[in-house]
């Protein structure tokens, strides 16, 4: 945390300011600034911490009506600084700042607070043993029901790239909590084609809480200044776009759902509906669906289905690394056609990333 005399250049914005307006706002500031009206008003740390869990990296600065006493809230909700201004007793904030080592709700940091910490030291493994178990032979919404249980205290979100077979995936969530997050990468390099599907078949089930992902700005300018990695290291571009953006993203998310299939690659042929993953517990509930099945079910549903299918896009990513494949041929064919990759990493791991 750092503590400031004067507030830095950059956005401006009072705490009562509407969060969609704080979002735009913020797309394009490296540094926003937060001024509190009454330290009563607590709708400063919501805007900050919702920024945070939605992508935002740049410096969050809190200035105006605060108390030695908030510190530690203001830096747990996201803030990189508050402004004291000049005769600020420095000490009492930083004494309040460091004055407890124990937390008691999750934020916007990765503390893990304590009934989390009691809770998950014993039994993730015996918890994802227990669902598999509970819903052994069950269908997909039963799999959904059993992750979004409320008496687990998971704190789940949905993995989505709106691509080929999401609709069936997103509409099961939608029948049972339409509120889920549903977390969609904006690499930057996605078809205008799966823009407007995800925000046409977000309206149509009534999904609610809809979080953009877009990697770093300063990451970007750094990594792929030109925009096209992709043509020289595709591992390292989806690390960019997709790993880490991720990763940021899913702070406070302990319990991730996909659309993962065993018959999509041969690291998924073994697939289970729950696995942990790098302390979080993942759901697959379409784990052991066919290509036949998926499409019964949008046919029941009367879904609308990415309209690059039709053009022979089986399996939709960014637009450099797919293309059309031939009848008869695997959906996954189009995916980083000619290299030996079969995915993105998010669903690897940083760890096996970098070793690859």
């Amino acid at each position: 945390m750092q503590w400031l005399e004067n507030a830095p250049d950059g956005a401006r914005l009072p705490v009562a300011t509407p969060l969609k307006e704080v979002e735009a706002a913020a797309l394009d500031a490296g540094v926003l600034v937060l001024e509190f009206d009454a330290f009563r008003d607590g709708r400063g740390f919501s805007l900050a911490a919702v920024l945070r869990e939605r992508g935002y990296r740049g410096r969050l600065i809190a200035d105006g009506h605060l108390l030695p006493d908030q510190a530690r809230h203001l830096r747990r909700s996201g803030f990189d600084g508050v402004v004291l201004g000049a005769g600020a007793d420095l000490a009492a904030w930083q004494r309040m700042d460091a004055a407890f080592s124990a937390t008691y709700q999750p934020v916007e940091d990765r503390a893990v607070p304590i009934w989390r910490r009691r809770g998950l030291a014993r039994t993730p493994g015996a918890l994802v043993e227990r669902l598999n178990l509970q819903t052994r032979g069950a269908d997909a919404e039963s799999i959904l029901r059993a992750a979004l249980d409320p008496s687990l205290g998971l704190k789940p979100a949905v993995l989505s790239s709106f691509g080929a077979e999401a609709a069936v995936l997103l509409s099961l969530v939608a029948r049972i909590d339409p509120s889920t997050p549903v977390v969609f990468l904006e690499t930057g390099m996605h078809f205008l084609q799966t823009l407007a599907y995800r925000t046409a078949l977000s309206e149509r089930l009534g999904l609610s809480d809809i979080r953009l992902v877009t990697p770093d700005a300063r990451e970007r300018a750094e990594v792929d200044p030109r925009d096209d990695l992709w043509r020289t290291d595709a591992d390292a571009c989806c690390d960019l776009r997709k790993v880490r953006p991720l990763d940021r993203a899913l702070a406070g998310i302990d319990a991730v759902i996909t659309g993962r299939k065993q018959r999509q690659t041969a690291e998924r042929a073994s697939l289970q509906p729950f696995e942990r993953f790098e302390g979080r517990i993942r759901i697959n509930p379409l784990h052991d669906w066919s290509a036949e099945r998926l499409q019964a079910w949008y046919d029941a549903e009367d879904l609308p289905g990415h309209p690059l299918v039709a053009q022979g896009y089986p399996s939709i990513g960014c637009w450099p690394c797919t293309q059309a494949v031939e009848g008869g041929e695997d959906a996954r064919f189009g995916r980083w056609s000619g290299a030996a990759k079969t995915e993105c990493g998010i669903h690897l791991g940083r760890r096996a990333l970098a070793v690859g």
